[in-house]
């Protein structure tokens, strides 16, 4: 109380370029050190997130950083300089293996494990390395922090009494949005709709309306409040009640308006473009392998297969099977 909060974690959003800073080739590829796939597209896909790797490239963390031990952020920083300034075709992601239990307690080195529960364990240890960067640290920071300022968004959820019509609203911070696809899942728009959707509550959710003052029959739509900057979409392909892998085509668009998926949906289109795609191939979820597809800051996309990466076409990135997308404002 009294004191100002430290500049090292306060992150105006006026200091985050979207747009790349300088352009070139993609860098080098990921060597696999058996089942490190899941790592080698998340570190990828983070790689080629423009404000990310901005930041990053500036070092402006690390040199502000008094985090004694492991720092997730400057991992980051060693890393993303390391692939796309090194005129190798591949390099190893050592400081990431090596201090893999850092980043989540349940990574074993050459085991396979799922890229999504790496991409969220990756985004928190980036998030805990931003709060412990200075010892003067408040919590109320934690929306400061350059990874809030480019993966957060706000989801609102209103629900309506359907006696009374009174409504409730709340609202809930999100890093990425996972989509059910079992159903009317032609394509990522129609899943989209279906989210938005108003729907009646189950009545085994008991909802007491604060008008009518008991327990009445209400309907629920979420929509999202307020966008994030990056908007990262995972499309649920393990059945949650067999575990069998869903192994069905659902079409993205390379630029998608939220407009309509917003809860104020007048207004201009709000565009986000593709930049990243991750893609699982195998029979079930429990195994398989990973590979992603990443659009460079030369703005050409490229196929990154580990330690390989190649060039391709739009097409063939809009034709995939995809797990995560990740979009771009």
């Amino acid at each position: 109380e009294g004191r100002a909060l430290p500049q090292s974690i306060v992150f105006p959003p006026e200091k985050i370029c979207m747009d790349w800073q300088r352009r070139q080739r993609p860098g080098a590829g990921l060597f696999n050190l058996g089942n490190t796939c899941y790592i080698n597209v998340i570190l990828q896909c983070l790689t080629y997130t423009p404000p990310l790797a901005n930041y990053l490239l500036s070092y402006e963390h690390s040199q502000l950083c008094q985090q004694q031990g492991f720092c997730m952020m400057c991992t980051m920083e060693e890393h993303v300089r390391k692939v796309l300034c090194s005129p190798a075709s591949a390099i190893l992601p050592g400081a990431v293996l090596r201090d893999l239990k850092f980043i989540g307690e349940e990574f074993e080195y050459g085991r396979q494990e799922n890229a999504y529960k790496f991409l969220r364990c990756t985004l928190s240890a980036m998030q805990r390395a931003c709060l412990s960067a200075r010892h003067d640290l408040y919590i109320s920071s934690q929306e400061t922090t350059i990874i809030h300022q480019i993966f957060r968004g706000f989801m609102k959820s209103r629900v309506t009494c359907l006696s009374c019509q009174a409504v409730v609203d709340s609202y809930k911070a999100f890093l990425d949005i996972s989509l059910d696809i079992r159903v009317r899942a032609s394509s990522l728009t129609t899943v989209l709709e279906d989210c938005v959707t108003s729907k009646e509550l189950d009545q085994k959710e008991c909802f007491r309306c604060i008008k009518c003052k008991k327990k009445a029959a209400a309907s629920k739509r979420v929509t999202v409040h307020r966008a994030p900057r990056v908007l990262m979409l995972c499309l649920e392909r393990a059945d949650q009640w067999t575990g069998t892998k869903i192994s069905k085509f659902v079409e993205y668009p390379e630029y998608l308006d939220l407009r309509p998926y917003m809860s104020d949906t007048a207004g201009e289109p709000l565009l986000c473009s593709l930049y990243a795609i991750v893609v699982h191939s195998g029979d079930t979820c429990l195994e398989g392998h990973f590979l992603c597809y990443t659009k460079a800051s030369n703005g050409l996309w490229y196929k990154m297969d580990d330690e390989f990466v190649d060039s391709c076409d739009t097409h063939t990135v809009l034709g995939q099977q995809a797990y995560l997308l990740f979009y771009a404002r």
